[in-house]
């Protein structure tokens, strides 16, 4: 409670504490709440001004782009100013002069920059494997066998738990000893602790396993939710569609391959942009599974959080900030453009 406490103190310090910012949300509030009692009470002193609400609705939206350009656009410019700004390395003191790019050239000179950088790409490994897997599970769903309704419950549930929930289940089970999953095996005949020996079945507590651990636990958790998009996309097909094809003598398999799955490209592509975004900002998965000083689990959001909060390389941290902003942008433009294109 004493964290959550501090962390809204220093929240409030930072945004909300400038008198003029709870002066402008007063007047604000009070022309708003006045002109909604004189609308009630008095509508004829309002009517020219009603008359162009009615005429420019989209006039309300300006507080909310107002607050999304504060929050997120200003955000980011200044976090782009800070990259290139002259504060020190290591210092807690705010300075905000150019300083020049070489936080760039630090960073693109870096032995933790092309780890961290094939991490978080090997990360797009789970699209493929949940896309197959999400599939696979659709068509069966689709067959209309008894309990379907409960089975897509359960393969939706884990996509509703948090990624630190996932994060700290996933971390019990890769437990080289005591572990879910080496428990299994050992019921299964395998002996385990002579694996272990010769550096096996090491799980997450292993550098050469480790982003493969990861991306099995991301694939658990987004393909029971891609398949059920596949599901609804594959629910959309016209049934007069699939008759027509049944009556010319089509099996259900060549229904599938030829008719039913090309019309799934739009579901595919939203799929592949959300499975992309959340592939990109993974941080949080990452600490809860393996924490953040595992090097060999390095993202680059895992490396920015290191070099600000553990080095006090703000600007630093600004400069992989801002790189992995490109590179969302990026990865993420085009396949957006791609599901839009389809559809």
């Amino acid at each position: 409670m004493e964290q959550i406490a501090e962390f809204l103190d220093n929240l409030g310090y930072m945004t909300f504490s400038h008198e003029g910012f709870w002066l402008g949300l007063a007047v604000v509030a009070a022309v708003l709440v006045g002109y909604q009692l004189l609308r009630r009470l008095a509508p004829a002193a309002v009517a020219p001004v009603s008359r162009f609400f009615d005429h420019h609705p989209l006039i309300w939206l300006c507080i909310p782009a107002a607050l999304l350009i504060y929050f997120v656009y200003v955000s980011l410019g200044w976090n782009l100013w800070v990259s290139v700004s002259d504060w020190e390395s290591g210092t807690l003191q705010a300075s905000y002069g150019f300083g020049g790019f070489g936080n760039y050239a630090k960073m693109f000179g870096s032995a933790e920059f092309w780890p961290a950088l094939r991490n978080t790409l090997l990360l797009f490994c789970l699209i493929p494997i949940c896309l197959l897997l999400g599939l696979g599970l659709a068509l069966l769903m689709d067959q209309g066998l008894r309990g379907t309704a409960l089975f897509r419950t359960l393969i939706l549930l884990p996509f509703a738990l948090s990624f630190v929930v996932t994060g700290t289940v996933w971390a019990y089970m890769y437990r080289p000893t005591g572990g879910v999953l080496n428990s299994f095996l050992s019921l299964l005949g395998v002996d385990v602790t002579a694996a272990m020996k010769a550096g096996h079945l090491m799980w997450a507590s292993s550098s050469r396993t480790v982003m493969l651990s990861i991306i099995i636990a991301m694939v658990w958790q987004f393909s029971g939710y891609v398949a059920v998009i596949f599901l609804a996309a594959i629910k959309n097909v016209p049934t007069n569609i699939v008759n027509a094809a049944k009556l010319d003598g089509a099996y259900m398999p060549r229904i599938y391959m030829k008719l039913i799955i090309p019309q799934l490209k739009g579901a595919m592509g939203s799929c592949i942009t959300i499975l992309a975004m959340y592939a990109l900002r993974s941080f949080d998965f990452i600490v809860s599974l393996v924490g953040y000083t595992t090097s060999s689990a390095w993202t680059l959001p895992v490396w920015m959080y290191n070099e600000a909060f553990q080095n006090n390389n703000f600007a630093y941290s600004a400069a992989i900030s801002s790189f992995l902003l490109a590179l969302v942008l990026v990865l993420i433009l085009p396949l957006t453009y791609w599901t839009n294109r389809r559809k």
